[in-house]
């Protein structure tokens, strides 16, 4: 396949069209034509809309490749904006402790946490991160992911979140999911460096951040703005520097404690504020008002058995929502956008039409990227999904397995279920 593409007849064709995150209600505007086709010309979006519009004389479909959604729903290719996906190591049996009611301090203790896969991320190869990084996204895109943010944060010293880096910047390269690179070397404090968290920080500001921006390994940077890991001040500071690089911004904020993460997003101007389980009505006041982009992460509480950020409330007070997996060794981990649509649609609140949005160009607006990707808009990239089924309810209504059947990546066939899973890579 050479990039071009037409693909006609979809019984819905949801574009959620836009070029900019959708806020508060426009969440649940869709914009779906009936009885729809789009034509992608060397990977890019040409022309939208129904099928008997698009496919006049003006266009000949011998030049193109078809694909024929009859009876079927098309939908933008989906954005997992926060994940967590290049480690070495796993933490199968420290879940199973978890499960079993050990807290995070005993399972600390017992050699588990973060630092395990620090230590394993340390160890492994660069080459043992390309496979696994491949294994990854090849399950990601069996979900419909066309991109994907991947952070590093798992080597807390120069060596290692350089090489996270520079192996999704290969992946990027020879993987057909957009990979987005995320510098999240304030992930967790070092044990070298407890007690004495400012000096982490001039270290991480002088000794890893301008070499991230010089080399451009990262589009932002992140920080885990969180008690008794990194304060607001130390937050501050080093996003200041990151933005003086040229750097965008993230923040993990207000997670576990509301120390005002949401409010220092949008004091920073941040791309987006993440995770908010605990974010203060004048937070998400605050990220409203300013179209900082508030992206959560269900899969992570569930799978920890805390509730779930306030989806609902924030929308209704304005806020631009997106969704992601937080895919992780730890806390999450699971790449699975059914699943989140189970939980978006059934414990916090949401329409399918605003999970649908928060996925797609909500998604694609966590990452800067709106004016490119996350919807079926002329002049952007040729990224879509068509489903099994004739309507996109049944994301929601299928609950916890993929109604994806097909993946088309800048106008190529990448992914199909009916022929085995993934054609190219």
């Amino acid at each position: 396949m050479n990039g071009n593409l037409i693909i006609k007849n979809a019984s819905q064709l949801v574009t959620c069209s836009g070029y900019k995150a959708k806020q508060g209600k426009e969440m649940s505007e869709l914009h779906v034509i009936e009885d729809g086709a789009v034509v992608i010309e060397d990977g890019t979006i040409t022309a939208v809309g129904k099928t008997a519009d698009i496919l006049s004389d003006s266009v000949a479909e011998s030049k193109y490749d078809v694909v024929d959604a009859k009876g079927k729903a098309v939908l933008p290719g989906f954005v997992d904006s926060h994940t967590h996906f290049v480690f070495g190591g796993y933490r199968a049996e420290e879940y199973s402790w978890r499960l079993s009611g050990v807290s995070y301090m005993d399972i600390m203790k017992r050699g588990g946490g973060i630092l395990s896969t620090v230590k394993a991320t340390s160890e492994a190869s660069k080459e043992e991160l390309m496979k696994s990084g491949t294994d990854r996204l090849n399950s990601m895109l069996s979900f419909g992911v066309t991109t994907v943010e991947g952070k590093s944060g798992y080597g807390l010293d120069r060596d290692t979140e350089l090489k996270q880096l520079e192996v999704m910047e290969l992946l990027d390269q020879e993987h057909p999911v957009d990979i987005v690179r995320t510098f999240l070397g304030a992930h967790a404090v070092p044990e070298a460096y407890k007690g004495n968290e400012d000096a982490f920080i001039d270290f991480l500001i002088d000794g890893v951040l301008p070499e991230v921006a010089d080399r451009k390994l990262a589009a932002f940077c992140d920080i885990f703005c969180e008690q008794n890991v990194f304060s607001i001040e130390q937050s501050r500071r080093l996003l200041s520097k990151a933005k003086e690089l040229g750097l965008k911004l993230k923040l993990h904020a207000d997670e576990i404690v509301r120390i005002g993460g949401a409010e220092l997003a949008a004091e920073l101007g941040a791309i987006s504020a993440d995770h908010l389980l605990q974010a203060s009505n004048q937070g998400i006041s605050d990220l409203a008002e300013s179209r900082v982009m508030a992206t959560l992460l269900p899969g992570t509480a569930f799978s920890l058995k805390e509730p779930y950020a306030r989806a609902r409330y924030m929308i209704d007070q304005g806020c631009a929502v997106a969704l992601a997996t937080d895919f992780n060794p730890g806390s999450c981990f699971t790449e699975s956008i059914s699943l989140i649509f189970a939980l978006a649609t059934i414990y916090m609140g949401l329409t399918t039409e605003e999970v649908i949005s928060s996925l797609t160009i909500n998604g694609a607006a966590a990452l800067d990227r709106a004016d490119i990707t996350g919807s079926i808009d002329k002049d952007k990239k040729g990224d879509l999904i068509v489903l099994e089924h004739p309507s996109y309810h049944f994301l929601s209504y299928h609950i916890g397995v993929s109604s994806v059947e097909k993946v088309i990546k800048k106008g190529k066939l990448v992914f199909d279920k009916k022929e085995g899973g993934l054609i190219s890579c």
